[in-house]
């Protein structure tokens, strides 16, 4: 364990990486936690307040995100001190993320069905830094052997195949498979030949006179829906807590 530990953790100089992304998702758990608490009436917390304004933890996230980023480059990969920056930047992102959907929509939604889009988007990045982590590399350049990597060419045709795929994926409205996919190319191929999603960009440019494939396209897309939806929901419910029923 020592061996592996050292071998792929701390000479790769990943150790910051790992410590980054534990302090994320340790501060997002505990956040949640805290928040839902102060939602039930439950336990010592309460909202911070200066002069009748509610202080969001989006503010101090910003400000610990821009510390642990600076101190972070100021350094390099080994000693205490990136290691400190790192779990700095970690907390202030987890902070930051937790209310994502605060800062896209610039109101209060936390609680609210668009609340969902902070709990998935943690969920994302959590998995994104997690597989570089493990090993692998944005648009597949693990892939590549070394004396490919010594040609410039080849290396760009790489990246540029794999973002193409990327963006394709992007374009077809499977926006998950096309984040998913910049870390492993294999998964924007997949989003890349299948169907687009109707309302996709791909689908207005190139189904508009292609009544077959639209409806195809649309019954793929509710099938997927009424097979996910639910499940997903689910999840993002049991780590964020149920959003408020709507306002009539």
């Amino acid at each position: 364990m020592g061996d592996w530990w050292q071998r792929n953790i701390v000479e790769p100089g990943k150790l910051p990486l790992l410590l980054a992304l534990g302090a994320f998702v340790l501060t997002f758990v505990i956040t949640r936690v805290v928040t839902r608490l102060i939602r039930a009436g439950k336990g010592p917390f309460g909202n911070v307040k200066a002069g009748g304004v509610h202080i969001h933890h989006v503010v101090p996230g910003i400000v610990l995100t821009v510390v642990g980023g600076f101190g972070a480059v100021a350094g390099d990969r080994h000693g205490f001190g990136p290691a400190l920056a790192a779990v700095v930047f970690g907390i202030g992102t987890g902070l930051v993320l937790d209310e994502f959907a605060l800062i896209l929509h610039l109101d209060d939604v936390y609680w609210t069905e668009a609340g969902r889009k902070s709990v998935e988007v943690v969920v994302v990045t959590a998995a994104l830094v997690g597989l570089v982590l493990a090993g692998f590399t944005p648009f597949g350049v693990d892939n590549v052997s070394q004396s490919e990597l010594q040609d410039r060419a080849n290396v760009i045709a790489t990246v540029a195949g794999n973002f193409g795929f990327s963006l394709l994926s992007l374009a077809k409205g499977k926006v998950r498979l096309a984040v998913f996919g910049v870390i492993v190319p294999f998964i924007a191929v997949i989003g890349a030949v299948r169907l687009a999603r109707p309302g996709s960009f791909w689908a207005r440019r190139f189904y508009g006179r292609r009544p077959r494939a639209r409806a195809k396209s649309r019954l793929r897309a509710y099938r997927h829906d009424r097979r996910w939806t639910v499940p997903r929901r689910t999840l993002q419910n049991w780590i964020g807590g149920r959003p408020d029923p709507p306002q009539l």
